[in-house]
């Protein structure tokens, strides 16, 4: 493994990757999609350039799910672990980002949380209680076509 490089992997191990650099954003996701997905309130994801990332084992173990698409596309994807069901990135996308499951992380991105969104579909018994903005599916899209990020 590379020094300076940002190490993940999922709950058995079978599935190992490292990253060069964190990019952002990095997002608190509220959505209805994410929370049955993680099993949690939300999910952390953190953006990544797919150059910056890499493989180092489990190509083997690594599945997706792909969720119809309710109303526009992109469908909503999840790759995860098959041995321990983690979530892990996708490594197959042809995508220029990648967005890494902040939790599979075993080293500091030196990023920390820049927003919450789609709040309007967060859980009620979830209380947000940080000064981090928060973002309904409107402002994200106008945010990321802005940006002109995924």
């Amino acid at each position: 493994m590379k020094k300076n490089m940002i190490h993940g992997s999922c709950l058995c191990g079978g599935v190992q990757f490292e990253i060069a650099r964190a990019v952002g954003p990095f997002e608190l996701c509220h959505c209805s999609l994410c929370r049955k997905a993680s099993g949690s309130a939300f999910v952390a994801g953190l953006g990544v350039l797919r150059d910056d990332f890499r493989l180092l084992q489990g190509s083997g173990l690594v599945k997706k799910y792909e969720a119809p698409v309710r109303e526009t596309p992109p469908a909503y994807r999840r790759c995860f672990c098959s041995r321990c069901g983690s979530p892990v990135p996708d490594p197959f996308t042809d995508s220029p980002w990648l967005e890494i499951p902040a939790g599979a992380l075993d080293d500091d991105p030196q990023l920390r949380p820049d927003k919450h969104i789609f709040v309007e579909l967060k859980s009620s018994w979830f209380s947000i209680t940080d000064d981090l903005p928060q973002l309904d599916e409107k402002a994200l899209v106008r945010l990321r076509r802005a940006r002109a990020q995924p």
